[in-house]
C-alpha cells in the first residue's frame, strides 16, 4: 500500500493535471469518466490519465489517498479537486477553467 501511495504521489506531483478514471480518454469505460474527459477537453488543458481498471492497487488506494469513494478523481497541481459531479459544477460555473488558468496549467497542444 505504501508503495502504491508513493506511485500515486509521484503521478500527482509530476503532472499539472491528473485524472484517475475507468478506461482511457479514447475509450472511457463509464459515463462519469466520459463526462470528466469531455470537460477537460473542453477546457483545453493537457492532462495525464490513469486507467484504474488496469491497476487494482491504484483503483483501491486512490480512494484512501484522496478520502473520496468514487472514480473518476481529478487532481490539479497536486491538489484533489473532486469527482465528475464536482467537475461538472465547477465547469458550469466557470470555476474549473479559472482554476486551470490561475494554476498556470499547460494548454493542450493542437
Amino acid at each position: 500500500m505504501a508503495d502504491t501511495n508513493s506511485r500515486i504521489s509521484k503521478l500527482v506531483s509530476e503532472n499539472d493535471v491528473v485524472l484517475f478514471m475507468k478506461g482511457t480518454p479514447l475509450f472511457p469505460q463509464c459515463g462519469f469518466s466520459s463526462r470528466a474527459i469531455a470537460i477537460l477537453d473542453h477546457c483545453g488543458v493537457a492532462y495525464e490519465s490513469v486507467d484504474v481498471l488496469q491497476d487494482m492497487e491504484i483503483r483501491q488506494s486512490i480512494k484512501t489517498y484522496s478520502d473520496w469513494p468514487t472514480i473518476p478523481q481529478l487532481y490539479v497541481k497536486g491538489e484533489f479537486v473532486g469527482g465528475s459531479d464536482i467537475m461538472m459544477e465547477m465547469f458550469e460555473a466557470g470555476e474549473l477553467k479559472q482554476l486551470m488558468d490561475d494554476q498556470g496549467v499547460a494548454k493542450m497542444e493542437s
